[in-house]
């Protein structure tokens, strides 16, 4: 079946990259409504409960998925469908390319208003008193930590464990989204959900920020100096997966990044990452086109790991 779970990984990126998400009854939002409901079941303000709900809201899709990749072991074509039906749905790529050139055409025309109010498609941060530099930064910034989340990531874990990866992997993901951030509700109870959704990203996050040092040459961008950033600032930021994507992403477009983020009240001071000017609406549009390269290498590297499994048996 690994042939199968090869060429669904594949039809499922060639998917999200022709229609994007789902527009209706997207299956990652019908998750987190279910998620919502068991959180409100078993939350505590410690992190026993958070474990708890973890295991059991990574656990559920991670056995629906191995009990439908058992069902299919006979049938590629069924496989096949089902890994590719999957893959569409846990992928963002499509979509995070789109909102890098729709912030890009604002900033373009000088509309911060728009702007700012496109920025809640991309991130969490507050954009009420941002300026055209800043938002630019802030979308350059979420491009490059959501091509590893939301493209690189589900597809290596595709690729290693078939649809099990595939739906464990979004889920745990979007654990971290729901609970996973600092506030006084999830402190504590948030702690297992974001740490699961760090192990699981530590090596895509790594890939990622290899890949966007081979294809800064289609941002304008040199592999060396890019590389250069990448080994210098990578470590630097708080969180362990996202520097390696973001100072990658900073040294193929020539830009810097980092520095103040506000939260809807919480504000926070990150490590600058790479040389030059803050980013602007040329960036973007670069972003989005590296973001769309390292999709496409990390799809083929999926399907050979896919590949791979069989060989190993």
């Amino acid at each position: 079946m690994a042939g199968a779970d090869a060429a669904g990984l594949v039809a499922g990126y060639l998917l999200d990259a022709a229609l994007g998400d789902p527009r209706r009854f997207h299956p990652v939002a019908g998750f987190g409504t279910a998620a919502g409901a068991l959180e409100r079941r078993l939350y505590r303000p410690d992190r026993r409960s958070g474990v708890a709900f973890a295991a059991l809201a990574v656990g559920g899709p991670a056995l629906a998925g191995l009990a439908a990749a058992r069902a299919t072991r006979r049938h590629p074509v069924a496989r096949a469908t089902l890994v590719a039906a999957a893959t569409w749905t846990v992928l963002g790529g499509r979509g995070l390319r789109r909102e890098s050139r729709i912030m890009a055409g604002h900033l373009d025309h000088g509309d911060l208003p728009a702007a700012r109010e496109r920025l809640s498609h991309l991130c969490g941060r507050d954009p009420s008193t941002l300026d055209g530099p800043e938002l630019a930064r802030a979308t350059v910034e979420s491009v490059a930590e959501n091509t590893s989340d939301a493209v690189v990531a589900p597809l290596v874990w595709g690729g290693l464990l078939g649809l099990p990866g595939l739906l464990a992997y979004r889920a745990a993901n979007t654990l971290d989204a729901m609970v996973g951030h600092r506030s006084a509700r999830y402190e504590r109870f948030g702690t297992a959900s974001a740490r699961l959704d760090d192990a699981l990203n530590l090596l895509p996050s790594r890939l990622t920020g290899l890949l966007t040092i081979a294809a800064s040459p289609l941002a304008g961008g040199s592999p060396g100096e890019t590389l250069r950033v990448w080994r210098r600032d990578r470590n630097d930021h708080p969180s362990p997966n996202a520097g390696q994507c973001e100072s990658a992403m900073a040294g193929a477009l020539g830009v810097r990044l980092g520095g103040r983020n506000i939260y809807f009240g919480r504000s926070e001071v990150r490590p600058l990452l790479g040389d030059g000017p803050r980013p602007s609406a040329v960036h973007l549009r670069r972003a989005a086109r590296l973001s769309g390269a390292v999709g496409v290498a990390a799809t083929a590297i999926a399907a050979t790991l896919a590949l791979a499994r069989r060989s190993r048996r």
